[in-house]
């Protein structure tokens, strides 16, 4: 942003906080604020689909952003911009307080908490075109969408380490060979998460899937009990 012009500058920030707000609509979302051009958002408030529901809807919505900004980027440097922007997103559940808060002269809808800090510190920590999220997210989206763990942070204001996650995309829009593994029967449950693995854990998961699926080609079936 040092290299533009404030006009220029002020029509690329109102552009992109354009299509990110239309986007963040489109999926339930309340915009709390604009913050430069950082955008706080949440779910849950005032219309909730359910914990589960918002933090997928959440999550989605950061995919489409970050899928819309690669499409802008392009747009933007043809246009004249020499190095291409990114944004980067950090998203966290838990239980915040919602309401208006301010002055007798002003008061704001808005959110606080410690969740909502959480969220801040996994967005300063994310990678550019990256986005960060809480395990607590993570166990709600991941039936839908493919994550890589990213390991702990250690968050201002935080005693404890925060165990984060990074998103990749919809487990169907991954290549079949990323893409988790789930089967389960009344007498079993498989579930592996290959974008989860290290490769010490992959050539585990691979000799005990070997091994079991030599037991039971050499188990036979029990007769049926005589009535």
């Amino acid at each position: 942003t040092e290299r533009l012009e404030s006009e220029d500058l002020t029509r690329l920030l109102n552009h992109y906080l354009t299509e990110m707000s239309e986007i963040a609509l489109a999926h339930g979302a309340t915009i709390d604020k604009y913050v430069g051009d950082a955008m706080v958002i949440f779910f849950g408030d005032p219309d909730t689909l359910g914990v589960k529901e918002d933090a997928l809807a959440c999550v989605s919505m950061a995919i489409e952003m970050r899928q819309r900004m690669q499409a802008l980027e392009r747009v933007w440097m043809e246009a004249g911009l020499e190095k291409p922007l990114k944004c980067r997103m950090g998203i966290n559940t838990g239980i915040c307080t919602v309401g208006n808060f301010g002055s007798e002269d002003r008061m704001d809808y808005t959110i606080i908490g410690g969740g909502v800090n959480l969220a801040a510190r996994l967005e300063k920590a994310c990678p550019p075109s990256e986005i960060l999220i809480t395990y607590e997210t993570y166990s709600h989206v991941k039936d839908r969408i493919s994550c890589q763990l990213e390991g702990q942070i250690r968050a201002k204001g935080f005693h404890e380490p925060v165990s984060t996650y990074r998103v990749l995309d919809f487990h169907e829009s991954l290549e079949e060979d990323r893409r988790p593994i789930r089967a389960s029967s009344e007498h079993m449950r498989l579930e592996v998460e290959i974008e989860q693995m290290n490769e010490k854990e992959r050539k585990e998961a691979a000799r005990t899937l070997r091994e079991t699926a030599a037991h039971l080609d050499n188990t036979k079936p029990e007769d049926p009990s005589p009535e």
